[in-house]
């Protein structure tokens, strides 16, 4: 206790270089638990993107491909679902709901979404969050829209806005279909997924737009105004992939294979979750970039400790003497540094566990709102344990090289004058 009351005694008469060292280490603690923190949010909000949904039927590819343009809205389709081939799988007795989705236009540059009314009811993500509105309502009418909270951001629209769609990407001159604008009736509030970034129209609509299509163009033959197209059977022949909720998870695999050996046409099923995990571990270079970021910082903050100790070590000199001409042994001496080393740890990681989690409370709620990212106030997981454990066993090593040069000090050395 004489040694631990020592220096605490030393550390009070150097207060400011105290602080700055523990200032140091805490922020160094809160940007690895920060990191972490995020890194899991990051991951979790990724895997959870969508939620609730057993299965994603689409044209038969590859399994992230499909995962990619049906949840992500990224690349296209290599081919359609005929609307036969969907009805007759949403008539198999293991289907509980399924939803279609079209694809193919955008709008400035955002993808446009042909689905049902059932899309706002069964789309989840998260931990079964359902889709809420910031403001107005599903559409209704065959030109009604909803759209996304960054759609409506980035554009400035809002309820009452007029949307023109594009064919395909709108990069082509004349692919407007002007003639059909849509009208937003609906905006969805901030999820953190593609749905931020899409526009939701009918699968009616998406039908409608296209009448005096074929092949990619438009027919110079045809011009079928929106008031004609209103009387028109409006039946979808093909859609690009569905998304199915089941009525039990142990019928999951049966109708994946089901589908799968499906003989009418070549189609694939897969598992969101599980596909989830593997796009995860395709882009999972910045999670261990994230982690040897945390790695340096933390080295950082210990050799910075280590500088200061030897730096003043110097200063000390007379200190140290004083200390050894009344009595303190070599070894006390010893104790003294390791015990600065090992407070200024501790006190580092304790303050910046606590501004860790003050940060936290403060900024959760506007990253959710600005992010969809979800920071919970959840205790240090096993790794960041072993992480601030591994401060605390650096820190205390960090000291022990100062303290051993203190060690070898001698008395007469201590008290000669250097000029």
């Amino acid at each position: 206790m004489t040694v631990v009351r020592l220096a605490l005694g030393s550390l009070a008469n150097r207060w400011l270089t105290a602080g700055l060292t523990v200032l140091a280490i805490a922020v160094s603690v809160m940007l690895l638990l920060g990191v972490e923190k995020i890194r899991h949010a990051a991951k979790a909000s990724f895997a959870n993107t969508i939620s609730g949904t057993d299965l994603v039927m689409g044209a038969r590819s590859g399994g992230i491909q499909l995962l990619l343009y049906s949840v992500f809205r990224i690349g296209n389709a290599t081919n359609n679902v005929s609307w036969r081939s969907y009805e007759q799988i949403a008539a198999r007795p293991e289907v509980k709901w399924i939803v279609p989705l079209t694809l193919g236009d955008t709008h400035r540059g955002f993808r446009v979404l042909g689905t049902s009314r059932d899309y706002f009811e069964h789309y989840q993500y998260g931990q079964r969050r359902p889709l809420r509105f910031a403001a107005g309502k599903p559409f209704a009418d065959l030109f009604d829209a909803v759209i996304g909270s960054d759609v409506a951001r980035d554009l400035g629209y809002k309820v009452g806005s007029s949307i023109v769609v594009s064919h395909g990407t709108g990069i082509i001159p004349g692919a407007e279909h002007a003639d059909k604008p849509f009208r937003v009736v609906g905006i969805l509030a901030k999820t953190g997924t593609p749905v931020d970034r899409t526009i939701h129209v009918s699968m009616q609509a998406y039908e409608a737009i296209h009448v005096d299509w074929r092949t990619g163009t438009r027919d110079p033959t045809r011009t079928t105004t929106a008031a004609q197209v209103r009387r028109m059977s409006l039946k979808p022949r093909a859609i690009t992939a569905a998304l199915i909720g089941l009525k039990s998870k142990l019928m999951t695999f049966r109708l994946q294979r089901y589908i799968n050996d499906y003989r009418s046409e070549p189609l694939l099923a897969i598992l969101p979750g599980v596909t989830l995990y593997e796009l995860w571990n395709l882009v999972g270079t910045a999670e261990t970039a994230l982690m040897v970021v945390s790695f340096m910082v933390v080295v950082t903050a210990i050799l910075g400790m280590i500088t200061m100790i030897l730096a003043t070590l110097n200063e000390r000199r007379r200190e140290i003497a004083i200390l050894r001409s009344v009595g303190a042994g070599p070894r006390t001496i010893l104790g003294l540094l390791v015990s600065e080393a090992n407070i200024l740890t501790l006190t580092g990681v304790a303050v910046g566990v606590a501004a860790t989690y003050l940060v936290l409370v403060a900024v959760q709620p506007m990253a959710e709102a600005a992010y969809g990212i979800y920071l919970p106030l959840t205790a240090p997981s096993a790794r960041e344990l072993w992480g601030m454990g591994a401060i605390v066993v650096g820190g205390a090593l960090a000291g022990l090289l100062p303290a051993w040069r203190a060690y070898r000090l001698s008395l007469a050395d201590g008290m000669m004058i250097r000029t």
